[in-house]
């Protein structure tokens, strides 16, 4: 059976991406979303318009990988990077934890992620489901181009 680790990351954010933009109503964009940045270390915000889904299937990957409930400071410190401080050194500076916030609450309303008190969130079976349904329609495309792939399906 084909699990969503066994599929190359990029190519299964991607497809998630648009399963979520397609099939979900209840994951969609704020209207900041598009004004606002993704981190106080980044100088402008995203140039993707469907930047909110890849995030929101990267975090459902992630919850995935992981197997135990994330917490929202904990995708902070994922989703961070190196701020640029002038001429004074680099530091490491965390992402918005609004942007993963309403992310992961469009998830659980979706019920793909469940709120688990006091350590986070973990997908849900239906996640787990959409996760591996998406892994074997991509690995199913990939069998084509590469047959010695039979053997993982």
């Amino acid at each position: 059976m084909v699990t969503a680790l066994d599929v190359p990351a990029d190519l299964l954010i991607k497809r998630v991406a648009e399963k979520l933009k397609k099939e979900y109503e209840q994951v969609k964009p704020p209207v900041w979303a598009y004004f606002a940045k993704t981190g106080v270390h980044k100088e402008r915000p995203p140039q993707d318009p469907d930047w909110w889904y890849m995030r929101a299937a990267s975090i459902l990957r992630k919850l995935y990988k992981s197997g135990q409930p994330i917490g929202i400071e904990r995708f902070r410190v994922i989703y961070g990077g190196r701020m640029n401080r002038g001429v004074a050194p680099e530091r490491f500076a965390k992402a918005s934890g609004a942007v993963i916030r309403k992310i992961l609450q469009q998830l659980e309303a979706a019920g793909l992620v469940r709120k688990v008190p006091g350590k986070g969130r973990e997908l849900t079976p239906q996640g787990r489901s959409l996760l591996d349904r998406t892994a074997k329609e991509i690995m199913q495309e990939l069998v084509k181009e590469y047959p010695e792939l039979e053997r993982y399906l």
